[in-house]
């Protein structure tokens, strides 16, 4: 049996340039490690991500969970066998013993569980995808359907569009290097456009890589991305999604849309009418986290896949929820919102057995770790969105999945439904 050595974790920086953790587990099989992402627009149901709130970092440095992880964690993970996913995060779990893993963090637990699985394929002589398929129970694993984030808006740009994601979902793409491929020009000519309409500052990016253009209203980045779809000729290939992300301008009892105040039945009605007049197949978070009629009335009027991120948190009795009062019919796997790999199995085990979708997610803080790309895979989940075809936290996840396409696993567009 292989054992765990040494755990070791410090303290790095993410995409935004906060502080992160890392995990470092040691075994006879050599080193492991991990890194875990922090998100901007977060769901008050999410496992606490642990900060020191002192002056260092501006109140955002992470030593207190590092310490956990060095310490507590450390000393309880030495001589375990890092094949035992489960165990070591029931263990860690148990470990810290508050149901919003608050008390050791969710980024100090979840940093040494990825790195766990990490030490438990090395230990299996085999890849990190098929040591998560084997642990998930996945028959046949598949490359994911990208839903790449090409204009920001909300929380994660600077900007006045309320909707924190456009997106462009390459569906019937032959391969995923073919979806990438699209992609990418896809990219580059909404690049070209937003200059000449805007000026260079247009093509300013988000935090994920996507532009972040002086737009206004809801509708006109769906317009300016269908009209690049049509001139590039893949209106046959490619899809639109939105992620919304109502909480974020949910204030009291009414929504603030373009300035205006707004209704939870008249953002349902808008709605309606964006599924009718552009190629868009999905939608997050469509209203208030809390709104899950709202959510079930959508999902019963429209074809949309309607996916649960604040809503559910990667959260399993939110989720089930979720599923009696039919708000969803797929979920957004966000492994920090929960805080360990097991609980996030479970998470999508579930989902699929409710016959919903489920898309693995990066967050908008990421680190160079593609951990999530063989997430995916190892799940057989169908959809992946990591961002746009830009920077190289994003990079990171896309490339890793064209690597494991050359394996022969099949892309999962053929038969991928969204409604």
């Amino acid at each position: 049996m292989v054992k765990i050595l040494a755990v070791k974790a410090r303290s790095i920086l993410d995409s935004r340039g906060n502080p992160t953790v890392e995990c470092d587990i040691k075994t006879e099989k050599g080193l492991s490690r991990a890194s875990v992402p922090s998100g901007a627009s977060t769901g008050s149901h999410e496992a606490v991500e642990l900060r020191d709130n002192a002056k260092a970092y501006l109140g955002k440095g992470v030593e207190r969970a590092v310490k956990n992880v060095n310490t507590i964690i450390a000393r309880a993970l030495k001589g375990k066998d890092p094949t035992r996913q489960e165990e070591i995060d029931k263990l860690l779990i148990e470990l810290d013993g508050t149901a919003n893993k608050s008390k050791l963090g969710a980024n100090a637990i979840l940093s040494a569980s990825l790195a766990c699985a990490r030490a438990g394929s090395a230990a299996k002589g085999v890849e990190l995808f098929e040591h998560i398929q084997k642990i998930s129970s996945t028959k046949k694993c598949t490359i994911p359907v990208p839903a790449l984030n090409i204009i920001n808006g909300g929380k994660h740009a600077g900007n006045k569009i309320d909707v924190q994601e456009y997106m462009i979902i390459p569906v019937k793409a032959k391969s995923f290097s073919h979806a990438l491929q699209i992609s990418s020009e896809i990219y580059h000519k909404l690049k070209e456009t937003l200059k000449l309409r805007f000026g260079a500052s247009a093509t300013n990016v988000g935090d994920e890589g996507g532009f972040a253009p002086p737009l206004d209203c809801i509708e006109e980045p769906l317009e300016l991305i269908t009209d690049t779809i049509i001139k590039l000729g893949y209106w046959k290939e490619v899809k639109l999604g939105m992620d919304v992300a109502a909480t974020s301008f949910w204030k009291g009892n009414k929504y603030l849309v373009e300035g205006k105040e707004t209704t939870a039945d008249l953002l349902l009605e808008r709605y309606e009418e964006l599924a009718k007049t552009f190629p868009l197949v999905s939608i997050e978070d469509p209203f208030y986290e809390e709104d899950f009629e709202h959510f079930a009335q959508l999902h019963t009027k429209t074809d949309l896949q309607i996916i649960g991120d604040d809503l559910l948190c990667t959260n399993l009795s939110r989720i089930k929820k979720a599923a009696e009062h039919h708000s969803c019919n797929a979920l957004l796997l966000k492994m920090n919102q929960i805080g360990t790999l097991s609980e996030a199995l479970a998470a999508a085990s579930y989902a699929k057995s409710r016959h919903w979708n489920v898309m693995v997610s990066h967050r908008s803080g990421e680190t160079e770790d593609n951990f999530i790309a063989d997430l995916c895979v190892g799940t057989a989940s169908g959809q992946i969105k990591a961002g746009a075809p830009c920077r190289g936290e994003r990079l990171a996840k896309y490339n890793q999945l064209l690597r494991l396409e050359e394996k022969g696993i099949k892309y999962a567009g053929k038969n991928l439904r969204f409604s």
